[in-house]
């Protein structure tokens, strides 16, 4: 007997890692200023949205050095997030009568660092923001107060991310503009994006997919019109399937190289937990665009698949012969290829999708024909 989705509950929200990271702070400041006070929660203002969500604390003990340190666990709610259970540290300490700041947030291990801005801590304005509303009111008079945020498997989950692509090194940051952590990744998310599809295809022809917050970004910088858009989280297969089925006549795939290469290896979703193998595509397109074996080994054998362009581009200027234009042509024609094809089997309907991917820089690096004969007909409505 088939089930019924309508029953299904709704996917449990959670809370970006800046709420963590705040958490632990506010609890470290509470031992750091009550003493001897048992801490086993603490409520955080999230500031966006305006609410307080009450968070555990793991742990909290007062330091030798007469810091204190507190620890709480990630809870992301129903995504499929990396970060999920690993513990967040903070460590406070009264600052010295030559800070500058009344509160300075450091980095510590596990805590990612801006290549291109100095090495400065990975911590963005939402984190600061909400550590600083926090702790403020809780500091006595005249105190200042260092705060050091240090994620101890911040390291070696940082290597399963794409942050280095995006100048981030050395661990995770303390990214977002928001304290809830939406499930975008999360089955019964599923239907949402849908809806919203069904909803786009009643007032258009064409539709952009674009592949997270960079991609939305770069289709409005493209022209595209924004309600055109439709952001597809790790979701790519189901929704070609969908705009398929609703009457939609073409798309547009637009997003970073490192999530859309999987489409050309019929990985149609795209979240690291469900398939990878990016390098394998790469290094298996390059091969057959004639790429020297021990080229397409190092290949083979990056970091990231950012690492992988930048090898080509390397490549390029040493051998003075162009291998990124038709290692990516042949990558994005492939995307379209696979994904006419998908659709064609789950569907058995055909439409045109064409494909534009872009780097770190938020660069194109190559468009497929077909992406730009979309990309036109969309610019000249």
């Amino acid at each position: 007997m088939p089930s019924d989705t309508n029953s299904l509950p709704a996917p449990r929200t959670g809370f970006t890692l800046p709420v963590f990271a705040c958490a632990s702070a506010i609890a470290a400041l509470q031992k750091l200023v009550e003493g001897e006070k048992t801490i086993t929660t603490v409520d955080v203002h999230l500031v966006n949205p305006e609410t307080t969500a009450t968070i555990p604390v793991e742990q909290v003990a007062a330091l030798p050095d007469g810091s204190a340190l507190a620890i709480t666990r990630s809870d992301p709610g129903d995504n499929l997030d990396l970060t999920r259970h690993t513990p967040v540290w903070a460590v406070v300490s009264w600052g010295t009568a030559a800070s500058t700041e009344r509160i300075a947030i450091m980095g510590g291990d596990g805590l990612g660092r801006l290549v291109h801005q100095d090495h400065q801590p990975a911590v963005y304005a939402y984190a600061r923001t909400i550590l600083r509303r926090n702790l403020e009111p809780l500091l006595p008079p005249q105190k200042t107060l260092r705060v050091t945020i240090i994620l101890p498997e911040g390291r070696s989950l940082a290597l399963r991310t794409s942050n280095a692509a995006f100048g981030v090194v050395d661990g995770l940051s303390l990214l977002g503009t928001s304290g809830i952590s939406e499930p975008l990744s999360a089955p019964g998310q599923l239907d949402a994006f849908r809806q919203t599809v069904r909803d786009k295809a009643q007032q258009f022809d064409s539709l952009v997919f674009c592949v997270g917050e960079n991609g939305l970004d770069r289709a409005l910088k493209l022209g595209i019109p924004s309600e055109q858009r439709v952001k597809t989280g790790n979701w790519m297969g189901p929704l070609l399937v969908e705009a398929a089925l609703s009457g939609v006549q073409g798309i547009l795939l637009l997003g970073y190289h490192g999530k859309l290469i999987k489409l050309a290896g019929g990985i149609f979703h795209t979240h690291h937990y469900v398939a990878d193998g990016r390098q394998e595509i790469l290094s298996a397109i390059a091969a057959t665009q004639g790429l020297p074996t021990v080229e397409v080994q190092r290949l083979l054998a990056a970091e990231t698949i950012e690492a992988g362009l930048t090898q080509l581009q390397q490549l390029e200027q040493t051998h003075h012969k162009h291998w990124v234009k038709p290692v990516y042509q042949s990558l994005v024609e492939r995307i379209d290829a696979r994904a006419i094809a998908y659709i064609q089997a789950h569907a058995d309907r055909t439409l045109t999708v064409g494909s534009a991917v872009f780097d770190r820089q938020r660069e194109i690096v190559a468009m497929s024909d077909r992406g730009a004969t979309l990309l036109q007909s969309i610019l000249v409505r």
